[in-house]
């Protein structure tokens, strides 16, 4: 089968890549090549989808059997696909868990659950899903909608709750204390990219999940405090947690927070009993230690953690934490 993977070198893609590839599939990448090459055997179109009727007529002009999105972040560039992509025999749209937002009806979340997206990047896949699913009603158009929750690997490593940052493992390291998100408790998902794989690739040509929405997470949840004292396992080493209260963290306005406060520090709970249904091939073995474990040894590899020395502000954030703990109880 001929299919296009636009983007192609990403956390996720990376890896479907290459298990399509394994599959006997032809590959070919559509994105701007500033992200390196896409995997052995995969070919290379180089473009950028902002330019809308060169992304659309070159896409047209090859005629593909199948194509992955994991680029459409909002209604116009949704339309553009459609455009690019008529004829195709199945499309699969990227899409995230963040469409459903934070105040739930029940838990954990299905598919029909109602959208309530709380930050601009949930709200416009909402926006870019509803076109998808509004030409495949009235077009025909065959896409299916595929929802991840956090989904890490070598490409995109595991984060610290409070804010977009990967010192933390650093932190860990050299025995310094790591902040969390009021007491940790949140509950979240965690895949690993070569699981999400096992969704991606074998669901390209299922007709029967075409029309429909998917939820891509593992069975179970872990709390965040869970998280962070599994990395600590996996490094050797155990740190304190502060917890410091969302409102606190928004007052103090840490850098990175908005996903925490969006999103993170909620809890997240999602079921995937229709794509396990649907999608046997979809059974995720990568636990979290292995996983972090994987990662962490890539980073260290390419020297991408940084240095927590030079990053000082949680320490004072740390610091104040104690002082209003020490004032309360003193």
């Amino acid at each position: 089968m001929r299919i296009c993977v636009v983007g192609g070198t990403g956390n996720i893609s990376t890896s479907f890549v290459t298990r399509l590839l394994a599959l006997g599939h032809e590959v070919t990448c559509f994105n701007r090549g500033q992200s390196g090459p896409p995997p052995e055997g995969a070919a290379v179109i180089t473009g950028d989808r902002a330019d809308r009727p060169a992304f659309e007529r070159t896409l047209q002009a090859q005629r593909f059997d199948a194509a992955i999105d994991m680029f459409c972040f909002n209604r116009e560039e949704a339309e553009s696909s459609i455009r690019a992509f008529r004829g195709v025999g199945h499309f699969i749209q990227c899409s995230t868990v963040c469409t459903y937002g934070v105040q739930y009806d029940w838990l954990p979340a299905t598919e029909d659950h109602p959208l309530r997206p709380t930050w601009a990047y949930g709200r416009n896949k909402v926006e870019a899903d509803r076109a998808f699913m509004r030409a495949y009603y009235e077009e025909g158009f065959p896409v299916t909608i595929i929802k991840p929750s956090t989904t890490y690997g070598p490409k995109i490593a595991p984060r610290q709750i409070a804010w977009e940052d990967r010192s933390w493992i650093d932190r860990i390291r050299k025995g310094k204390p790591v902040v969390v998100c009021g007491d940790g408790k949140a509950l979240h998902h965690f895949l690993h990219v070569d699981d999400a794989a096992l969704c991606f690739a074998p669901i390209v040509g299922r007709t029967h999940t075409i029309g429909q929405t998917y939820n891509m997470v593992r069975r179970g949840f872990t709390t965040w405090e869970d998280y962070h004292r599994t990395a600590m396992q996996v490094l050797g080493r155990e740190v304190e947690l502060v917890g410091i209260p969302l409102a606190d963290l928004v007052a103090m306005n840490s850098p990175g927070f908005e996903t925490c406060r969006d999103y993170l520090a909620h809890n997240q709970i999602y079921s995937a009993e229709k794509l396990f249904r649907d999608v046997p091939e979809f059974q995720p073995v990568v636990s979290l230690a292995d996983g972090l474990a994987r990662v962490i040894e890539a980073m260290d590899r390419e020297g991408r953690i940084p240095n927590s020395d030079d990053i000082t502000w949680e320490d004072r954030m740390i610091a104040a934490q104690r002082s209003v703990r020490h004032s309360a109880l003193s």
